[in-house]
């Protein structure tokens, strides 16, 4: 098969240089500063767009805090809810486009950009706007003492925090970009979003999209640039809270600049070193099945994604030669060919960030298959397993963030749980097993945000989700969302 035709609405978009999104339209930026967005399957620069500068920061935080304070304070909750709703619907409308947008600029298979990004976009964008009417307090009776008679009531509310910056990865950029759209003008909430410097064009789309199903002037603004600008973002004193999605590093940068900012709070959702056990009684087929579709999907640039198995000792060697196997039958290809199973990785840094893996891999370790780079435009590699030296190896601790699965065998259970534990990341793990008992003993003793059994890296918008350790603080999604993005006011009144 060859590439699907683009849509004329995306080469439109292409030829365009879009400056930053603030107020409601697209504004004409104080910067010279051009930023070139590459298809990561060929290398080639398909657009550009212009970093912002001070000025623009400065306007984009100033309109978001006067449509906190006006337009959308003023929306009532049906009415945001309404309107979230209204949203939910262009991006089902211009769903292809923005997919096409998306592989362009990713490297994501259009397939997934289609049936994963856009179609689960849409999904949590209609649970968020479910939450707009039935954000509340509680009543209480205090149990004060009356001294002469006077009685007491009590009640709490919560009311948004403020301005949100938002700070959203290359790697699914329009889903995570929407999760924190959503919790922030849900609650009341207005938003900055800082799109990756690699990914920035079908949010900016999306901006435009939300302006027109009724989000106001200045609640959602979308400005562009490298890590200076989320920087600048964090420091800002009329920040109320960063809500942050990328690496473990990144994210304690993060962490750290925003607790500098006069305790701006802050939700981080990094990633980790995600193990996967598969225990001795085991359906390999299934296993091996689930591994290629979670552990390489979006080749392995995702974060709940699995990096390091444990598998039982007794099928080891099993799992290696099926899992090798189905991985050599993978079609390789252009994520715009409608039958390719893998394509690029997402830019030239993250590149060379794995080839750099591979590197070690080979000259340490046993290669069952892969670890290599793709002689081709662009920035492919091979799928890759590796068996690791042991449970010190570096490539069982180092988060690789791309298409690598590290196998280590074990003996025990009590071996398995230590081995699971022995990190200092808790994003998410997986239990392979026929025997629900002792997947459910095992459940309590693995130290991270969410645990499968018989699945990995699937996600619902009525599931907390966050991580532990090194891995993040809070929770999106479910309620928990909620807490994250509204402060909780006590009122007690005498009468």
């Amino acid at each position: 098969m060859s590439d699907i035709a683009l849509l004329p609405a995306v080469t439109e978009f292409l030829a365009r240089v879009p400056a930053n999104f603030i107020e409601g339209a697209y504004q004409p930026s104080t910067s010279t500063q051009r930023i070139a967005v590459r298809n990561p399957a060929t290398g080639q620069v398909i657009s550009h767009i212009l970093d912002a500068s001070d000025e623009d920061i400065e306007h984009a935080v100033a309109s978001a805090r006067k449509a906190f304070k006006g337009a959308w304070a003023d929306t009532s909750p049906y009415a945001r809810g309404v309107i979230l709703n209204r949203f939910a619907d262009l991006l089902e409308v211009h769903a292809e486009e923005l997919a096409q947008l998306e592989t362009l600029c990713s490297g994501k298979s259009i397939n997934l950009s289609r049936g994963l990004e856009m179609a689960q976009s849409v999904v949590f964008l209609r649970y968020f706007a479910g939450w707009a009417s039935k954000i509340n307090g509680q009543t209480m009776s205090p149990s004060i003492p009356s001294m002469g008679g006077e009685q007491y009531l009590a009640y709490t509310l919560r009311e948004p925090v403020g301005v949100v910056a938002g700070i959203v990865p290359w790697n699914f950029s329009v889903m995570i970009g929407i999760w924190k759209i959503a919790s922030a003008l849900v609650t009341g909430c207005t938003i900055v979003i800082k799109p990756s410097e690699f990914t920035p064009l079908a949010l900016l789309r999306v901006a435009e999209l939300a302006f027109e199903a009724g989000v106001p002037a200045g609640a959602f603004n979308v400005v562009n640039g490298t890590g200076q600008v989320g920087q600048q973002l964090i420091a800002h004193a009329a920040i109320s809270k960063v809500a942050f999605t990328g690496s473990v590093p990144t994210g304690i940068a993060v962490g750290k600049a925003a607790m500098a900012a006069d305790l701006t709070r802050a939700t981080l959702e990094l990633g980790g070193k995600n193990p996967a056990a598969l225990l001795a009684d085991v359906d390999m087929d299934q296993a091996v099945t689930g591994m290629v579709q979670m552990a390489y999907v979006h080749q392995g640039q995702v974060c709940a994604a699995p990096e390091r198995l444990y598998v039982h000792r007794s099928r080891v060697s099993e799992f290696l030669e099926k899992l090798g196997q189905a991985l050599s039958t993978l079609k390789i290809g252009s994520p715009l060919d409608e039958s390719t199973q893998f394509g690029p990785l997402a830019n030239q840094a993250h590149l060379e960030k794995i080839l750099d893996f591979f590197a070690r891999a080979n000259q340490n370790n046993t290669v069952i298959c892969g670890a290599k780079a793709i002689d081709r435009p662009g920035y492919f590699v091979e799928p890759t397993l590796i068996l690791a030296n042991g449970p010190d190896d570096p490539l069982l601790r180092e988060e690789a963030f791309g298409p690598v699965l590290c196998v280590l065998p074990y003996d025990t259970e009590e071996e398995l749980v230590t081995l699971m534990n022995d990190s200092p990341y808790g994003l998410t793990a997986s239990v392979w097993t026929n025997n629900l008992s002792k997947a459910l003993r095992l459940i309590p003793q693995i130290e991270a945000g969410t645990v499968w059994v018989n699945m990995h890296t699937f996600l619902d918008p009525a599931l907390p989700f966050g991580g532990v350790k090194a891995s993040g603080v809070g929770r999106e999604f479910g309620d928990a969302f909620i807490e994250a993005y509204t402060e909780l006011k006590s009122v007690m009144i005498r009468y």
